[in-house]
């Protein structure tokens, strides 16, 4: 198999093609986005309540409602950085971690590796957002942010995943 044939380098990710063998002998060339993971956090500031962040998106052109999330920097470990992002977006440090399942965020042309947490045990302190992050806090009722996920006023995939995963596993 070729070496893959960068395209782009930037600083927190590349673009390569990939030279992909295809079942009838031939090939085909992907482009593929190489990215260091990320972590999503679950922030519940009580049984009953989670902190969502209100995050605007340059990408998208509008501010979106989300959990707390950050990009890997190897070498930290998953948990090291889910608990360095929950500090840094929301002011919140944690007593007691949960790790969820990770999943692909968008594995036909990304591959980004997601590592979902639950963070319990919150005690409020001063968050440490980088420069230009255009971040506020949102606290709410757990049942209200399942029904943001149904009415589709949550719009962020990783959001979304962790959410119904954590409600699937909250209650087991």
């Amino acid at each position: 198999m070729a070496e893959p044939r960068v395209l782009l380098k930037t600083p927190r990710f590349d673009v390569v093609e990939i030279d992909q063998q295809t079942r009838d002998g031939g090939s085909r060339a992907r482009q593929v986005v190489l990215h260091p993971g990320a972590v999503v956090i679950v922030p519940m500031v009580d049984a009953e309540h989670v902190c969502l962040i209100r995050n605007e998106r340059v990408a998208v052109g509008k501010t979106l409602i989300e959990l707390p999330a950050g990009t890997m920097e190897p070498p930290a470990t998953p948990q090291a950085m889910a608990i360095r992002e929950l500090k840094e977006e929301t002011g919140y440090t944690a007593e007691r971690w949960r790790e969820l399942p990770a999943f692909y965020m968008s594995p036909g042309i990304l591959r980004e590796r997601m590592h979902a947490f639950v963070a319990e045990g919150l005690t409020a302190g001063a968050h440490a957002r980088e420069a230009g992050e255009n971040i506020d806090n949102l606290v709410v009722p757990w049942s209200e942010a399942i029904a943001m996920v149904d009415r589709g006023e949550i719009e962020d995939a990783k959001t979304i995943c962790a959410l119904l995963m954590w409600e699937r596993l909250r209650n087991n």
